[in-house]
């Protein structure tokens, strides 16, 4: 089996686990906890995901944001990236993120994670408007 099949069928088992869990948070109430914040009273950089990605199944993007914008603003970028990637593979151009790339969207998640935890930047917190 080649690694796109094995990448699509990785991608459709989660999306099938993520509905699943949708339609049991929905119907039960059912949620995961996030163990940082509940032994620890913190945010972690994290936080508010799941609620990040129920809003947007709701196309509510403004309470999506609200939950967590820096993962909001790397989905879009991500989304992105990857319509970008593809188009290029079609012209067979191959690009390559560099590892610097990543390692200063490490430090932007950690210096995110810090900050909202400060009361000064409490409107990073996830929060329900």
């Amino acid at each position: 089996m080649n690694k796109r099949k094995t990448n699509l069928k990785l991608a459709i088992i989660a999306i099938l686990g993520f509905l699943l869990y949708y339609l049991l948070n929905l119907y039960t109430g059912f949620a995961i906890f996030c163990p940082f914040h509940k032994f620890t009273g913190l945010y972690c950089p994290g936080c508010g995901v799941t609620r990040l990605l129920f809003s947007l199944i709701k196309l509510d993007f403004y309470q999506a944001f609200r939950y967590n914008p820096l993962v909001f603003i790397l989905l879009i970028i991500g989304i992105i990236y990857l319509l970008i990637k593809f188009i290029l593979k079609k012209f067979n151009i191959i690009i390559k993120v560099p590892n610097y790339v990543w390692y200063i969207l490490i430090i932007i998640v950690i210096i995110y994670g810090i900050l909202r935890n400060i009361p000064e930047f409490d409107w990073l917190a996830p929060t329900n408007v």
